[in-house]
């Protein structure tokens, strides 16, 4: 049974499981690569699924968590971490061996997003596909203005991080371009995080029933185009 912490904790991350499983669902064993997966929050729960998963991490601390996690669900021998960023894939992994590449939350974190991407391309198998997660510019704007930062959302606008942002935010437009011009067709691409940061924790630890409301809305609007300048993050499926 999932504990409260564990159910606050879906309301941030069950779109993107959702589409993730879809994909996986009733597929054939599949060789999936975890870019910069950390401790394993996504990777063991697809190697629960049957699929092999590597997870490339510049952090030994997390990679050890990592093999701790899968040990305790006893899917460590489909759950591989080595150390390195994206740059280090290539020669980490063969080139054209991943049936799905998961890149959740580090696109943004990267110097140039297209040649992360071209990449990523190699190590796709033709057909193979990208579960992407970026940060969303229309939100941060939104909430630094509601945080009392203006100069801060009046930078945003821009979409380029200032000296105290290191991570760089996309709108939907210029990820189905960035990843139309890496040879990617999107799929879906679904809005994350639509309600999530702007509800009261103390809402969801006092009022009965409120996480799985919360959960339920999210899951609503995820699909639906008109919500995707209010997500925290916009997730992609695409295809290479």
């Amino acid at each position: 049974m999932e504990r409260p912490l564990e159910r606050r904790a879906a309301t941030r991350t069950a779109v993107v499981w959702d589409a993730c499983r879809r994909r996986l669902d009733g597929a054939a064993a599949q060789t999936v690569l975890d870019i910069g997966g950390g401790t394993g929050g996504f990777a063991v729960r697809v190697a629960e699924l049957g699929h092999h998963v590597t997870v490339i991490d510049p952090s030994p601390d997390a990679l050890a968590a990592l093999d701790r996690r899968a040990r305790e669900r006893g899917v460590a021998d489909l759950v591989d971490g080595r150390q390195g960023d994206l740059g280090d894939a290539v020669d980490l992994v063969p080139a054209g061996a991943a049936d799905l590449v998961l890149c959740h939350e580090v696109l943004g974190l990267l110097d140039d997003p297209a040649d992360a991407l071209a990449v990523i391309g190699r190590l796709l198998r033709p057909g193979g596909a990208l579960s992407l997660l970026v940060s969303q510019q229309h939100a941060a704007v939104l909430g630094r203005a509601m945080a009392g930062h203006f100069a801060q959302a009046r930078d945003l606008l821009t979409g380029v991080p200032g000296p105290a942002d290191h991570e760089r935010r996309f709108t939907a437009d210029e990820l189905r371009t960035l990843l139309g011009e890496g040879g990617f067709d999107v799929v879906d691409m679904h809005a994350v995080r639509v309600f999530t940061d702007l509800v009261p924790s103390a809402l969801l630890d006092l009022e009965p029933g409120a996480v799985d409301g919360l959960l339920e809305l999210e899951r609503a609007v995820a699909g639906r185009p008109e919500y995707l300048t209010l997500a925290a993050q916009i997730h992609t499926l695409a295809t290479h």
